[in-house]
């Protein structure tokens, strides 16, 4: 039998002190900016959190690049534009299929998805410029499957040389005619995480997809849901309760996607943000352009999902469809309810951690809390200070120079499609009624007051943290996953499931249920020694002890 874990006594403020012990005194100082002990916004001055600053050199991050942000987050899900790597392979096989990304190839059954496409750039591009070498790709590409979109993305290489890749894109769109080809300067170095790419692409296709399509689309309730990927199917799980309820989904970002949901975007009465950090940008933009107002939902969770359902019909204001909204609640709850009150006799008090992208470490949290476990420390990779603290803290924010990299649009008033979906007095009334437009709290005040919220989570503190508080799960990356595992510890990798979900809507919390409760209930972990732990080899010293 594994011994009986003890019950670590350590004070939040003692294990924060613990995690800074190994670095040197101005690394420390920095890291300590990082890492909170959350307050519950009990007090009128809570603690900032330092987010979105480079990663300290030498430390092993668990970030990914800008490149990654853009090409793999968000044009990796949609299936009917050919996305072009223009650098090296590694860095189109590095984004190629590695989220999950679960799409329905449609009447037309057009999906480039399952294809790798690269320049595959050598030595000879990088002395000599590597543009006529993507002008024949595109080609190729265009000849090969006749798309209605190619996209270019550029890496590091491409960005040190000073290939023209937009100049490219145009010559090659005025040559086709009847295919767009557009393209993103996001170098992997540009930012200080995958969040600059996310921003780099939905500018992007801001300016280029939406609004392309001026047919109306038909249905009553119409909106768009934005920061939803579809890993695993969640997108799938969330457009089978929208349809339940006669809600019509115009476009999803970029989850299962096609060319057309980005063309038509701008016929949606209302923009719904599951992903706060890597889409709240296009949310902006659409208000301002189109009069489409946004507003947060959270489709991750059982109690969350009816929350979000209700919103929606709250917002609408129709009655029928609000009767509607509570019948399927109804009719999915109960077998939801079933399931969690069995796992909970398994699961109650158990401790999580979660440091998991740039708003799914706040979602999961719910689903953790309905089985009866604590989130204990949380975190994000890529997340800015107001996915920490909530919105209200944007004006406060210095805008630095790895900020300024990337390009802010200057968005005005379409002056023929621009309609407010309300008149002034209907948002009035919504709001008085406790209704929240542009509006997000921030992870920090779901989080029990002194409980760890530390960004960027690196591999020796991750490793730290496990061996000081001892979870009971850890859910994080790829990158953390087998180190964590080693450790006696069972991870859930939220990146992309692993092989499992979908965790989103009432069927996806039962499959989570499930799983989790596997996971923690499972005695093989308590068993699992890396090499080194029983048999250690090497012994060293850091340089400044």
């Amino acid at each position: 039998m594994a011994k009986t874990k003890k019950l670590v006594q350590l004070s939040p403020a003692d294990i924060k002190e613990e995690l800074l012990k190994k670095y040197p005194p101005k690394v420390a100082r920095k890291r300590a900016k990082q890492i909170m002990i959350n307050e519950a916004l009990e007090n009128e001055t809570p603690t900032e959190i330092v987010a979105n600053v480079r990663t300290i050199p030498g430390i092993i991050t668990m970030r990914g690049c800008t490149y990654a942000g853009c090409k793999g987050v968000i044009l990796g899900p949609t299936r009917d534009i050919v996305n072009i790597t223009h650098g090296p392979i590694g860095c189109g096989f590095y984004s190629w299929l590695t989220r999950r990304n679960q799409t329905e190839p449609g009447p037309d059954g057009e999906n480039y998805m399952p294809y790798c496409f690269s320049t595959d750039m050598q030595d000879q591009d990088i002395i000599f410029g590597g543009e006529k070498k993507l002008e024949a790709a595109i080609q190729e590409a265009y000849d090969l499957f006749h798309p209605k979109g190619i996209a270019v993305f550029a890496t590091c290489p491409v960005g040190l040389i000073g290939d023209d890749i937009h100049a490219v894109a145009r010559k090659m769109k005025a040559k086709f005619g009847d295919c767009n080809v557009f393209a993103f300067s996001c170098e992997g170095y540009k930012g200080v995480s995958q969040s600059a790419g996310h921003h780099i692409a939905n500018n992007q296709v801001f300016t280029h997809l939406v609004g392309e399509n001026d047919t109306p689309k038909e249905g009553k309730y119409k909106i768009n849901l934005l920061g939803e990927y579809n890993i695993g199917g969640d997108g799938f799980e969330i457009d089978r309760l929208l349809t339940l309820c006669g809600i019509t989904n115009i476009a999803t970002f970029s989850g299962n996607s096609t060319y057309d949901q980005f063309a038509s975007a701008q016929h949606a009465d209302l923009n719904t943000v599951m992903c706060h950090r890597s889409i709240n940008y296009v949310a902006d933009m659409l208000e301002a352009k189109y009069g489409i107002p946004w507003i947060k939902v959270n489709f991750i969770g059982a109690e969350a999902t009816a929350k979000s359902l209700r919103k929606i019909a709250q917002y609408f204001g129709d009655k029928a469809l609000m009767d509607r909204v509570e019948e399927v609640i109804a009719e999915e709850m109960p077998k939801v309810k079933a399931v969690a009150a069995d796992v909970r006799t398994r699961t109650t008090g158990k401790t999580a951690m979660l440091f998991v992208g740039g708003s799914r470490a706040h979602h999961y949290s719910e689903l953790f809390a309905e089985m009866g476990m604590k989130t204990i420390s949380a975190g994000y990779e890529f997340g800015h200070r107001d996915d920490y603290e909530g919105r209200q803290v944007i004006p406060d924010i210095k805008v630095d120079a790895d900020s300024r990299n990337i390009e802010e649009l200057e968005v005005t008033a379409d002056e023929k499609l621009y309609r407010p979906r309300k008149s002034a007095d209907e948002f009035k009334a919504l709001e008085e009624a406790g209704y929240k437009f542009k509006h997000y709290d921030g992870m920090n005040a779901d989080m029990d007051k002194g409980t760890l919220v530390i960004d960027d989570l690196n591999q020796y503190e991750a490793d730290k943290l496990v061996e000081i508080m001892k979870p009971d799960i850890f859910c994080a990356g790829i990158k953390e996953k087998f180190s964590i595992q080693k450790l006696g510890i069972p991870m859930k990798q939220l990146h992309s499931y692993d092989s499992g979900g979908p965790y989103a809507g009432f069927k996806g919390a039962i499959n989570f249920y499930k799983e989790i409760d596997r996971l923690v209930g499972s005695k093989v972990w308590s068993y699992m020694k890396a090499p080194w732990q029983t048999n250690p080899e090497l012994a060293a010293t850091f340089v400044w002890e």
